[in-house]
């Protein structure tokens, strides 16, 4: 892969997917590193007039580049399983030039030292600036809700755990998937610091996930979490609330997957992390790809939320972009079948779903099928998880703005990438 910049502004004309609307025929104009201007080409500034491009192919789209806070890998490699810093590039590569411009690498449940060891090889690639992030998924997670991770490698809530991990990534771990049933993660309280706590006092968001909690369980740690970032609850083991820029809100790691499922009896996480969502407490990832979700569950929940509240992830592993096939997932075996990735049973059968296949793109056009609006579909995979990240400089097509940028055909398929105003090329 290989980059490209010029001294010389570069107009994008398209329609222009904002924040708010999209311009039938609107320009995208970069300057060095960032955004210059955005708008109607009746309205270009007479000093780029003489640069307009001609009226691209119809269809042709300009969107805000992509930002994905939960991903595994992609192009054959895995960050969980990554032990060089090339084989980590490849993964972000892949998506990169797919249009993800902000990618957040997530590992899953393992021992201590392999966390510590990943976490720290992620940092280089954060402070290189080829990820803007690192997340967790586990170990503190329900057993019975495993999913495609090893249930033999969760564990009881760890505050120390998480301070050692954090200091591993050097600041750049953004996200933890927690269960707040399980002891220790989310039942601390003044002088007793649980899990929780420890990543609101190292700047990481707490997200709800990989539970089987009932309801009030759910909904006491959302109001402990919130009192946490809000700087609430002064601790001594919290020293004042989450780092400035991160989002007041915690998140909820892909809604209804590795989750209890929601009953009309019995609740569980599902429903009270919509209601949160729907009281603007907490943001939902929902990794609809098509496989993750039935289409009727994705537009319901942005009919239920808001795209202010959703962020759209992939969830994806090494099989991302990558033909069927045997692949891994940390130490778990995965088959692709038909491009979905499955744990490979001990029997050999298929078990659970084990992450994505996806490009974030991808998982953008299958929720614009599925019936939801583009801008509120694009919001939902950048402004968003810039918001969420605290990343006021990502997310949005808005002048001032990293010049992140992806061009796409009529299918929505991506004909460039730009990220801080370089041309990606293979």
């Amino acid at each position: 892969m290989s980059t490209y910049r010029t001294d010389a502004p570069t107009l994008l004309r398209g329609e222009v997917v904002t924040p708010t609307q999209i311009e039938p025929d609107g320009v995208v104009v970069l300057s060095g590193d960032r955004i210059a201007w955005v708008g109607p080409v009746e309205q270009l500034p007479a000093e780029w007039r003489d640069e307009l491009p001609a009226e691209p192919a119809p269809g042709t789209t300009v969107l805000p580049g992509l930002i994905d806070i939960h991903d595994h890998g992609g192009g054959g490699e895995s960050f969980p399983d990554a032990t060089t810093a090339d084989q980590a590039r490849t993964a972000a590569r892949e998506h990169l030039r797919h249009g993800t411009t902000g990618l957040v690498a997530s590992l899953v449940t393992a021992p201590r030292e392999v966390l510590l060891a990943r976490a720290a090889l992620l940092a280089d690639l954060v402070d290189a600036g080829e990820l803007i992030g690192i997340h967790s998924e586990g170990p503190f997670l329900s057993a019975d809700r495993c999913g495609a991770q090893n249930p033999g490698d969760m564990l009881g809530g760890d505050p120390v755990l998480v301070a050692e991990l954090a200091a591993a990534a050097r600041g750049h771990l953004v996200t933890m998937t927690i269960a707040p049933e399980v002891p220790g993660v989310a039942d601390g309280g003044p002088g007793r610091p649980d899990a929780m706590s420890a990543l609101v006092q190292a700047g990481a968001l707490p997200s709800i996930g990989h539970t089987d909690a009932h309801a009030p369980t759910v909904e006491a740690a959302v109001q402990r979490g919130r009192a946490l970032l809000a700087g609430g609850e002064r601790a001594e083991a919290v020293g004042g609330g989450l780092l400035p820029g991160r989002s007041p809100r915690l998140t909820a790691t892909h809604l209804f997957n590795g989750m209890r499922p929601l009953h009309h009896r019995d609740p569980g996480p599902i429903a009270a992390c919509l209601a949160a969502a729907a009281r603007g407490e907490l943001v939902v990832e929902l990794v609809a790809d098509g496989t993750h979700l039935d289409p009727a569950t994705v537009r319901s929940i942005f009919d239920l939320v808001g795209a202010e509240s959703i962020m759209l992830v992939t969830d994806a592993m090494a099989a991302a972009g990558m033909p069927d096939g045997d692949y891994r997932l940390g130490p778990m075996a995965v088959r692709v079948g038909e491009g979905v990735a499955r744990l490979i049973a001990d029997d050999g059968s298929s078990g659970a779903i084990a992450g994505g296949t996806a490009h974030l793109l991808d998982v953008v056009r299958a929720t614009v099928a599925a019936g939801v609006p583009m801008v509120a579909a694009v919001r939902s995979a950048a402004t968003t998880p810039a918001h969420v990240l605290g990343r006021e400089d990502l997310g949005a097509l808005v002048a001032g703005r990293r010049a992140d940028v992806l061009v796409t055909d009529h299918e929505l398929a991506p004909v460039a990438v730009y990220r801080a105003g370089v041309l990606i090329e293979d």
